[in-house]
C-alpha cells in the first residue's frame, strides 16, 4: 500500500470506525478479493464492538498489499459519502485551496446567514461532494440517511433538506464563511459560492 494511502486511512481513522460497519460487506468482499486472509477475518470478527472490528481491519490493511487500497474503496459502496471523501483528500493539492482572504466575498457576506433561495442555488450546483460538505458541516450520516430517503427521487431535494438542517440546527452560526470551510474541504472552488450569493 503506497504512504499516501496508509496516510489517509491513519488521518481518517476514528472517523471511520464510527462510520463503517464492516462485518456486513466489506470484511466478506476484502476475503472475496483474496486482500484478507481467513485468520485476518477472524482476528476482525473476534473484536467485541463494530468500531473495534473497524479499527483492526484499519491496522491489518496496510500490510495486505499493493491491491489493499482500491479493494478497501470498491467495499464502501453502502458508504460512498465515506469513499468520496477518502477520494477528494488523496486529489487534493498539499496545502489546499488558499484561504479565505484571496476569496473576493465582502467580510459582511462572510458573516450573514445564507437564505432559503441561496442554499437551493448552492444545492443545484454541488455535484457528487455534497455528502462530504454536508458531514463536514456536522450533520450525522443518519441525518444524511434521512436527507435521502425523504427525497428519493430528487439529488436537489436531498442536499436542500441537508442544508436548511444544518442551518436549522446551527443558527446564527449557519454562516457563508462556515459553508465556505466546507466547500474548501471538500475541495470545491469558492467561485461556486461567489456565484450562488450574486
Amino acid at each position: 500500500m503506497e504512504a499516501a494511502h496508509k496516510e489517509v486511512l491513519r488521518k481518517h481513522r476514528l472517523e471511520l470506525s464510527a462510520q463503517l460497519l464492516v462485518s456486513d460487506a466489506i470484511v466478506p468482499f476484502l476475503y472475496q478479493e483474496n486482500i484478507l486472509t481467513e485468520n485476518n477475518v477472524e482476528d476482525i470478527e473476534s473484536q467485541v464492538t463494530n468500531g473495534k472490528k473497524c479499527q483492526k481491519l484499519l491496522d491489518i490493511l496496510p500490510s495486505r498489499g499493493p491491491r489493499a487500497f482500491d479493494a478497501f474503496l470498491r467495499a464502501l459502496d453502502d458508504f460512498s459519502w465515506v469513499r468520496d471523501k477518502l477520494l477528494l483528500e488523496l486529489r487534493a493539492p498539499p496545502g489546499g485551496l488558499s484561504s479565505t482572504e484571496d476569496w473576493s466575498i465582502p467580510e459582511a457576506v462572510l458573516q450573514k446567514v445564507p437564505s432559503d433561495q441561496e442554499l437551493s442555488r448552492l444545492a443545484s450546483r454541488l455535484g457528487p461532494e455534497w455528502e462530504s460538505v454536508l458531514l463536514d458541516l456536522g450533520l450525522s450520516p443518519q441525518a444524511l440517511f434521512r436527507c435521502r430517503a425523504d427525497n428519493l427521487l430528487s439529488t436537489h431535494g436531498q442536499i436542500l433538506a441537508g442544508l436548511i438542517q444544518w442551518r436549522r440546527s446551527e443558527g446564527r452560526k449557519a454562516t457563508v464563511q462556515r459553508l465556505l470551510h466546507s466547500l474548501q474541504a471538500a475541495n470545491i472552488h469558492p467561485s461556486v459560492l461567489q456565484d450562488v450569493l450574486q
